[in-house]
This record gives structure tokens, sequence and C-alpha cells, in this order.
């Protein structure tokens, strides 16, 4: 839930605002004081800070310094009865986020808070990007297929030159687009990503330039798009592919004009946002089919990008398993383990056919079940649902997920057995079962000591 405090020393007012605010859902406090409000500011987690000017233990501006010094990602709106120009820009010169006049209007105080609450969330998600090169956003590997890539990462990071990334699904196309813009001259500005696969076609349009009120069944406010959202910064268009023609048709007119003009309205706002579009198609094969525009395609492909698959950056397995063996023990607050020759040989033996993504998702299993400093091949055979017998040919090793994860069970029961030395006692207190459990799951796998 948002949680929004109102600072104002007419407690009617703080109710009045309260009543509004909560019955659209937002967790609402309020304080009559300016001291005490700027220490629950200090002291508790809020969205959104609703702050009246005049006061008397403490002015409104002063209050305003000390917030955006302190806590530069929460969002100010202030509220006061003397909506003079002169108050408006010094609330704006002391980074505050709007300025709404008494009384206030029932509206413009939704329409603002909602639009300060999107925004505070978009800035803690770019701070949180820039600041943390975290671990799951780094990109890792050192080989040439990978480093093609990162050199024309650094050759077009620098300009506002439109890029369209392509890859299979789990390459990490999504990484790319966030290292373009983090070392563009954008970087302190938003990144607004917009899975276009997620959205459904008859609201793409609203997502991407937002709506008026009454614009059509269920727009009861006004919404601020995300081409709006990412002004000065980035636009990253995910899954572009699957984009409706109508929503493909708006978004090449905004390239053209350096507009936007939201669904029912007839103002035209002026965007400046660099687009970065990625997709697991072949742009070239859907515009043949008549699904994709040719001239949008060649308007978003100025730089392509290929981001390669796994199984043609196999050299760079070891440190990728590297990597997420250490990322995800400290998520799981389990050892962070070391993978052997033949673990990591096993590993680099598989077609991978979900990429990066398909690997990270079974270190996780493997850091899960297994719990141990060393990692080898026979530890990790039972978890990998596929073998490469091969070059050409993948055999499943599981018809069904059940069947798989009955196998996985079998083999991690048998393993524990004889690290105990087949004593079911100790068996069954390592795996925190009772005796009568082990027993019965011996019995469902037909486990016996000395068979296979």
């Amino acid at each position: 839930m948002s949680r929004i405090l109102i600072i104002d020393d007419e407690v009617q007012i703080c109710e009045s605002i309260k009543l509004i605010l909560d019955f659209e859902g937002y967790g609402v406090e309020y304080s009559s004081s300016a001291l005490t409000g700027l220490e629950k500011v200090r002291t508790e987690q809020f969205d959104v800070l609703l702050l009246d000017i005049q006061m008397p233990d403490m002015n409104g501006f002063e209050v305003l310094a000390k917030v955006k010094a302190e806590l530069p990602f929460l969002n100010v709106i202030i509220i006061s009865a003397f909506g003079n120009i002169q108050n408006a820009i010094q609330a704006t010169k002391l980074g505050a986020y709007d300025f709404l006049e008494k009384p206030i209007d029932r509206e413009k105080l939704l329409i603002t808070v909602r639009n300060a609450f999107e925004q505070s969330s978009l800035k803690k998600e770019n701070e949180e990007m820039k600041q943390t090169l975290s671990e799951s956003n780094e990109i890792v590997g050192t080989s040439k297929a990978l480093k093609n890539v990162l050199s024309l990462i650094d050759k077009v990071s620098l300009t506002d030159v439109r890029v369209l990334i392509t890859g299979e699904n789990g390459t990490g196309k999504e990484l790319v687009a966030r290292a373009i813009h983090k070392k563009s001259l954008r970087k302190e500005k938003p990144f607004v990503e917009v899975n276009c696969a997620a959205i459904p076609n008859d609201l793409i349009e609203s997502e991407l330039f937002g709506h008026e009120k009454g614009s059509f069944t269920g727009a009861l406010q006004q919404r601020i798009g995300k081409f709006e959202l990412a002004d000065k910064g980035t636009i990253f268009l995910d899954e572009i592919g699957d984009m409706s023609l109508q929503a493909q048709a708006k978004v090449l007119r905004a390239i053209e004009d350096g507009k936007i003009q939201r669904v029912g309205g007839t103002k035209s706002i002026a965007v400046d946002v660099r687009i970065i579009s990625a997709t697991n198609k072949n742009l070239p094969d859907e515009i043949s089919k008549g699904n994709f525009r040719e001239d949008l395609y060649h308007r978003l492909n100025v730089i392509p990008i290929t981001v390669p698959p796994l199984r043609e950056r196999l050299e760079d397995i070891p440190l990728l398993v590297k990597h997420f063996a250490s990322e995800i023990a400290e998520k799981h607050k389990k050892i962070t383990p070391h993978f052997s020759d033949d673990a990591l040989s096993l590993l680099q033996n598989l077609k991978w056919a979900g990429n990066i993504r398909e690997l990270r998702n079974i270190i996780e299993r493997i850091i899960i079940l297994i719990g141990q400093r060393e990692i080898t091949g026979k530890d990790i055979e039972f978890l990998i649902p596929y073998q490469k017998e091969d070059a050409e040919n993948i055999v499943d090793l599981t018809n069904s997920f059940q069947d798989f994860k009955g196998k996985a069970e079998r083999a991690f029961i048998i393993k524990q057995l004889e690290a105990n030395h087949w004593n079911i006692s100790k068996t069954a207190d390592t795996l925190n079962i009772q005796r009568s459990h082990l027993y019965n799951k011996m019995k469902k796998y037909t486990i016996e000591k000395g068979k296979p």
C-alpha cells in the first residue's frame, strides 16, 4: 500500500484530504505540527508528502529543504491557501514536485498524488540501478561474442541514436538496454521499461501515451503514459514485435514529431526520450507477414545489437556460474559453493535452450538442494533436466514436471543415505523428517542399499 503523510496545522484540512485518499486505497497519516511531521518523515517510510507552507513551529519551505536534503526520492506536494507565483517558484526551486492551492480540488489532488508516486518509484528504481551495479544487472563474460556486444554498447551509449536489440529469450537483452542507459548522458534521468507482450492490445496505447478522463470505459481519471514518464530519459520497448499495428503507428509519429497525444486528448505534448527496443522475433519476417511496419523497423533499427545465445559463448559458463553462485548464496543465506571442473564441464555440455535465465535457475536449484562447499558433477546430475547425447540431439530426462521431481527426490535421498552410511535415523535427522516418513519414501522409490 502506498503511504502518504500530510503535514498541516489545520486538522480539518488534514481530515478532509485523508478521507479522499483513504477512499482511493492509500495509507494516510497526518501531523498538525511541522516538527512532529518532520520526525515522522525521518523515522518512517512514506511515498508522498503533502506539505502546508504557513505553520507556527516551522514553515513549509524549511521542512521542504530538510526533506529534500535527507530524502531526495520523497516527492513533496506543497498545499497552500497562498497560491501566488512567488511561493510556487520558491517551492519548485527547493525541489517540490507540485503546488496545489487550497481549497483542494479532489480530481487534481488524486492525479497529482498518483503521478508523484509513480515518478518517485521510477527515481528509486533508477538510482538503485545506478548505485548498485548489482550482480543481477551485471553483464558477465569474456567470450569474443560477448566482447563484440560490449564494444557496441560503449560506442552507442554517449549518443541518442535508437538501438534495436535482438536475441533469443533469456539472453540478457534487458541488461544490454540498461547498460546503454547507464553509460549514457541520460543516466541521471528515468529508465522506463515497457513489456509490450505483457500488455493487452486494447491497453497498450494508454500505457505508452496515457489517456484523458472519460476517454474510454474505465478511464475514471487522467493517466500519464510511459513516454511522458521517460521524458529526458530512456524508454525501453521490450518485445516490440508483439506491439499492435495501431500502437506502432503512434510510436512512429512520436519518433517523427517528438510529440505524443494522450488517448482521448487533443493536446500535443513534447517529449524528449531515447528509444531502445528489443525483440526475440525476426522483424523482417514479421514485416513480410504484415505484422510489423517496415517504416517503424527502419526508424528503430539504426544500430542493431544481437545478443548471442549461451550455446555460442560456452566459455563464459564458469564465470557465470561463479557469479550466480555468489549472488544466490547471499540471497538465500547459504554457503557459496565451489563448482568442480567436472561439474562445470557437465554444464558446458548442455545446449541451454533457455539461455542465461535457465542457467541461473539451475544454479539456484543446485545451491538450495545440495548445500555443500564443493559441488561435483555427480552431485548435480540428477538436478539437470536434460543431457547432451550428441551435438544435435538433446534428450529430455523427464516427461513431466512431477516425474522430474520424483527422480530428483529419489537421487537426493540416496545421496543422503550414502553420506550417513545408510543409517536411517541419522539420514532422517539430516532430512528433518520422521523415520517412518523416510521408510515410506524408500519404499515408494524402491531404494535399497547396494541396488541402483
